[in-house]
C-alpha cells in the first residue's frame, strides 16, 4: 500500500494527564507520586514503572506561577488600597507573606501539570516510553 502506513501509538488522554500530575500522581496510572521532595520528579513511577526523568520542565513551572500569583495579588492589593487606603506596613505585612504562601502552594501542582503534559504529548523522550505506557488503565 502506498504510501506506507506509519505506525503511529494512540494518543495519550491529555486532560486526565494534567489532572493527575497537578495532584501529584503518575500522569501514566494515576496512582503513583510524581515527586520525591517538593520539586525533585522521581526517576519513575513506583506504581507502573513509568519513566519520568524524560522530562524539562525547566523554568515553566517559575513563569506560569509568577503569573498566576502575580495577577492574583495585584487584583487584590488594587481592590484594598482603593476600598480602604491602609498605610504602606499593613500593605507589605499582608502581601508579601500572601505571595510567598501562594507561590508556593501553586508550583508544585503546576510543575507536576507541566510534566503530565509532556508526558501525554510524547515530548522530550516520553516518544519512547510505549513498553510501560497504560493510557487506557488511566486513574482520573
Amino acid at each position: 500500500m502506498w504510501p506506507p502506513v506509519e505506525d503511529t501509538p494512540p494518543p495519550r488522554p491529555i486532560l486526565a494527564s494534567l489532572a493527575n500530575g497537578a495532584r501529584n500522581r503518575c500522569p501514566n496510572c494515576g496512582g503513583g507520586a510524581i515527586f520525591d521532595g517538593y520539586l525533585t520528579v522521581r526517576d519513575s513511577c513506583p506504581a507502573c514503572g513509568q519513566d519520568l526523568h524524560h522530562h524539562q520542565a525547566d523554568d515553566a513551572p517559575p513563569y506560569f506561577a509568577i503569573t498566576i500569583v502575580g495577577h492574583i495579588i495585584v487584583s487584590l492589593v488594587l481592590l484594598v488600597e482603593i476600598a480602604y487606603r491602609p498605610p504602606i506596613w499593613l500593605h507589605m505585612t499582608i502581601w508579601i507573606p500572601l505571595t510567598l504562601l501562594l507561590t508556593l502552594a501553586v508550583l508544585r501542582p503546576i510543575k507536576g501539570a507541566i510534566v503530565a503534559y509532556q508526558w501525554a504529548l510524547r515530548m522530550h523522550g516520553f516518544e519512547d516510553d510505549r513498553s510501560s505506557d497504560q493510557s487506557g488503565t488511566m486513574k482520573t
